[in-house]
């Protein structure tokens, strides 16, 4: 397992690392993501270059690398979180999984598919089109963004909410929306209250 660190200097690394310090992780589920395991198990390139930004305990992850997926990637700003996860991906030295405790917008790759797991929620709403902007820079050609938005505001931030039709609006420039619907498959404390989606690159 490679791991890799930057310099931090993002605004919220303080607020999220103090949440962690303090076991104060009300958002965590303690689960892979439903809806994302389904899409897990559909896809057949176990070879796919893999990006999971602001990973959290890292669910998603860990449910690709027991199913065989070989080049996976995980960022996170809090240095305490990146610690607990080296220690909880120890068992997979060796394999293609990087674990980089940095700043999201100061990274730099390519990925052909980037999952989207409480991450944009998380961000200042003054970030989005920065966020929409370095996620179309971060994927291949044929890349896909795919994952989870909220579908609702919320009185205390974050998580910062929004609607469908922001999000189409938002991300409509630099991807192809092929699919964007309200969720069937949330977990309880979140049913009618997702969109699963996937976007396409595309535009400039």
């Amino acid at each position: 397992m490679d791991t890799q660190q930057y310099n931090n200097d993002h605004p919220d690394k303080y607020f999220w690392e103090e949440r962690w310090k303090t076991n104060d992780t009300g958002w965590d589920m303690r689960e892979v993501s439903p809806p994302l395991k389904a899409y897990i198990d559909s896809l057949s390139n176990k070879d796919i270059a893999i990006l999971i930004p602001g990973c959290g305990n890292a669910y998603e992850a860990a449910y690709l690398m027991e199913n065989g997926f070989t080049n996976v990637t995980l960022i996170d700003i809090a240095p305490t979180l990146v610690q607990q996860l080296l220690k909880k991906f120890e068992k997979y030295a060796g394999q293609e999984l990087t674990l980089i405790c940095g700043d999201f917008f100061k990274h730099q790759g390519i990925y052909d598919l980037i999952l989207e797991q409480t991450f944009f929620c998380a961000l200042l709403p003054s970030l989005r089109k920065r966020y929409v902007n370095h996620m179309h820079s971060l994927l291949s050609e044929e890349g896909k963004l795919v994952g989870l938005l909220f579908n609702r505001e919320f009185e205390a931030s974050p998580p910062f909410g929004g609607s469908e039709e922001e999000y189409r609006t938002l991300f409509s420039k630099y991807f192809k929306i092929e699919s964007m619907n309200n969720c069937s498959t949330s977990i309880s404390a979140r049913l009618g209250y997702e969109l699963f989606f996937e976007f396409k690159k595309s535009g400039s």
